[in-house]
């Protein structure tokens, strides 16, 4: 395959994966118990989901490590195994994928709120982050991804992490927006043109958005974000909003609906398309036919 870069600069569009923690949720996965766990219990489970979006078209499948730094796991008395859960999970990808996909380490928040806010020292939180990021880098992923954020600041310190890590290895910066009367703004008050500027100065070579919107929103989400930089953009709608029927949470996007909104993304610029939480290889599967028929 090309340099990650190399592919995103010259296209055509990269159609990402969807969604893994309503698999491993529909397989075993226990409610409050850490999905990385399932790293070290049932790899198996994780070479059938990233063997499932590449089949479905999927050319850059995530490592199930996006609660994976050692201050999230630490929630769950898992920190001091921090190097062997995210190691094992990119042993999981590779394997299933081979040559066929970007391997992408994701990096989700640390699920502390840092000062003064909070009582996460930022040090304490860099650190938790490199840690991770070292293990994923010596492990042989193709590129990080940095993702659903909420804080620049935090994202900040991700960034920080992997660039102390590696200079020069591609990394994808996402945040989650909500739409307010006054437009896009994270759950901290960060809009689109400044968390836009702020990711690429902080070392982002790939920006954009995953999660909390369907394609709809991220669409207009979209627009906002090439208005305001011409770095490259990655953008993963949920496969709608989320509801609980008989106890199980569903998302009512279809895959012809979603796949008919990223051709809309594809029109602005967007140069990777994938899903978030909801979205199946089914949803995969449209986005390819339509993206890259």
């Amino acid at each position: 395959m090309q340099p990650f870069l190399e592919r995103v600069k010259n296209g055509p569009v990269i159609v990402a994966d969807g969604a893994t923690g309503s698999f491993l949720m529909e397989h075993g996965l226990r409610p409050g118990d850490s999905p990385e766990s399932m790293n070290v219990t049932e790899p198996g489970l994780l070479r059938d989901v990233a063997g499932g979006y590449v089949d479905a078209g999927a050319e850059l499948v995530q490592t199930n490590t996006f609660g994976g730094s050692a201050l999230k796991l630490a929630a769950y008395g898992l920190d001091d195994r921090t190097e062997e859960i995210n190691r094992l999970a990119v042993e999981a990808v590779r394997e299933a994928v081979c040559d066929r996909a970007y391997v992408s380490g994701s990096c989700g928040p640390s699920g502390r709120t840092l000062k003064p806010y909070g009582d996460a020292d930022p040090d304490d939180v860099r650190g938790s982050f490199r840690r991770q990021i070292e293990a994923l880098v010596s492990a042989g992923v193709d590129l990080l991804t940095i993702e659903t954020m909420i804080d620049l600041s935090e994202a900040r310190l991700a960034l920080e992490a992997a660039r102390s890590v590696s200079s020069d290895i591609p990394v994808v910066a996402t945040m989650t927006f909500d739409a307010t009367p006054r437009g896009f703004f994270t759950i901290m008050g960060n809009d689109v043109p400044t968390a836009a500027a702020g990711l690429v100065e902080f070392g982002a070579d790939v920006v954009g958005s995953n999660c909390g919107n369907g394609s709809e929103t991220m669409v207009a989400i979209a627009r906002e974000f090439r208005a305001c930089t011409d770095a490259p953009l990655l953008i993963q709608p949920n496969a709608g909003a989320p509801r609980v029927v008989d106890g199980r949470t569903v998302y009512d996007e279809t895959p012809e609906f979603m796949a008919r909104h990223a051709m809309e993304l594809l029109e602005i610029g967007v140069a990777i398309i994938g899903g978030c939480c909801g979205t199946t290889p089914e949803h995969i599967r449209a986005l390819r036919e339509a993206l890259l028929m």
